[in-house]
């Protein structure tokens, strides 16, 4: 079995912003253990919160990307020497990824990426992978390391992907605000989850919360990866999620529908540009699943986006599928519901073909 753990900041660090040496060693005799018989990639946050504690800084004082990110590049190397210095006690060594969006959406970078990954995984190496905070362009990015540990999944076609976090999973309701303490032990379709379960990480140095999960459960999901996501300090968290997908935490099981690392991205980990209205007829085409969307049957756009850009298309309220743009958003105004005949020579019909979109339903 191939596992990626993910490991967050608001498990992984203290109050004062120092690492939990006890807890990363005891994650690392686990994934010691598991190693005997299956390949355990790991996914750790915890570098800005490394990187405030080496320099003596609050997070509260730093909010700007550009310190952040110098920031984080500090703590990278205190939180892979803690990693390490665990790791190398039970005589393991580790390799480092850190990777960046466009390793998801460049081929020639995904296949190098994962090549990389399956050698260290044949050498007996540890990967242990990190968003390239220092190089990353602050449009693109992957927001938080749920979303990257999930794409990591989807990239190694792995069978679990392990989300470890300070609550005991996925409940009804958030609990920090509510009486209904309801955990949720298994969740058989992630699109038809409706659970409240939408806080922000209650750590001061997290970036995502349950919200964050789900986001992150679904893209796995999709990609034919189950998921747990459990208590990071649970007693042999690791070895049970493994042993047993619903003996700990909340399980959401994998879709028998899968999608490409690509189309992934463009459904669940980029940021959508705008709205694109369609009408009945359109929705039909696409529903089909083998059709393009063509400018005849846009009824009205929201938003400003170029060419290249990624958008929502929408029947009325409901969301029908997200595409890469061959149109900007002025024209499509201007050429929205024109068929070919009626269009300029220089303006393209198709306005996100069909290989470049996820239909959702």
């Amino acid at each position: 079995m191939r596992v990626v753990v993910k490991v967050g900041s608001g498990s992984l660090v203290e109050k004062d912003g120092t690492l939990k040496s006890g807890l990363i060693y005891s994650l690392a005799q686990q994934i010691k253990d598991l190693r005997k018989f299956h390949e355990v990639v790991l996914v750790s946050s915890g570098a800005i919160a490394a990187g405030l504690s080496a320099l003596k800084k609050s997070r509260r004082e730093v909010s700007d990307i550009k310190t952040l990110t110098a920031i984080s590049s500090v703590g990278q190397v205190k939180l892979i020497q803690a990693w390490q210095s665990s790791f190398n006690s039970f005589g393991y060594e580790l390799g480092q990824i850190l990777l960046s969006p466009s390793d998801f959406i460049q081929r020639s970078q995904y296949l190098h990426a994962r090549e990389t990954l399956e050698e260290l995984l044949k050498l007996g190496i540890v990967p242990v992978i990190n968003e390239n905070d220092a190089v990353c362009d602050d449009e693109i990015r992957f927001g938080d390391n749920d979303r990257l540990a999930a794409l990591v999944a989807s990239l190694l076609r792995a069978d679990l992907l392990l989300l470890l976090t300070d609550t005991e999973g996925l409940y009804l309701k958030d609990p920090r605000f509510s009486d209904e303490k309801v955990l949720v032990k298994e969740v058989l379709e992630i699109d038809s989850l409706t659970a409240e379960a939408t806080s922000k990480s209650s750590s001061d140095f997290g970036s995502g919360g349950m919200a964050s999960k789900l986001a992150a459960a679904k893209i796995a999901s999709w990609s034919g990866t189950d998921v747990v996501i459990a208590k990071a300090d649970a007693k042999e968290v690791i070895v049970k999620a493994v042993k047993n997908f619903s003996s700990v935490g909340t399980y959401i099981k994998a879709r028998k529908t899968h999608l490409s690392a690509r189309l992934l991205w463009i459904a669940f980990a980029s940021e959508s540009k705008g709205v694109i209205y369609i009408d009945q007829g359109a929705k039909n085409a696409l529903s089909k699943g083998n059709s393009s969307l063509l400018l005849a049957g846009v009824i009205n756009t929201e938003g400003s986006f170029e060419k290249g850009d990624i958008a929502e298309i929408r029947h009325e309220k409901e969301l029908l599928a997200k595409g890469i743009l061959k149109l900007s958003s002025g024209e499509l105004l201007k050429y929205k519901g024109k068929s070919k005949k009626d269009l300029p020579e220089d303006i393209d019909p198709e306005v996100v073909h069909r290989d470049d979109m996820v239909v959702f339903n």
